[in-house]
């Protein structure tokens, strides 16, 4: 989005598009997802349990790390990454704010 294009927009609306624009790719929502099943960090396991080149995983995890979906500590040469827990609520209450004001007697279409 253009500098121009966004001055129009608040924070938490460029914040919340770049954050859905991160998780608008299969292979992310996939990455999301085990590191939800796994319930802690995880180092280098992402790459035996998708589908997909070290490489491509970590252009994913890097856009994903880059909304602030996940969060990534160096350990050694490792780099680990989690879910991050305030970002994921973030979105649940946009989501939940969208749910809230729905009245499907008031539909148009």
């Amino acid at each position: 989005m253009g500098v121009s294009k966004t001055s129009s927009y608040t924070e938490i609306q460029i914040e919340t598009a770049n954050r859905l624009k991160a998780l608008g790719h299969p292979a992310r929502i996939a990455i999301v997802q085990f590191l939800l099943n796994q319930k802690e960090c995880i180092c280098n396991d992402i790459v035996n349990e998708l589908p997909l080149a070290q490489p491509t995983i970590s252009q994913h995890l890097k856009e994903l790390k880059n909304a602030g979906i996940i969060q990534g500590t160096i350990e050694g040469k490792a780099i680990c990454y989690c879910i991050n827990p305030k970002v994921i609520k973030d979105l649940v209450s946009f989501f939940n704010s969208i749910l809230s004001n729905l009245h499907p007697e008031d539909q148009c279409c």
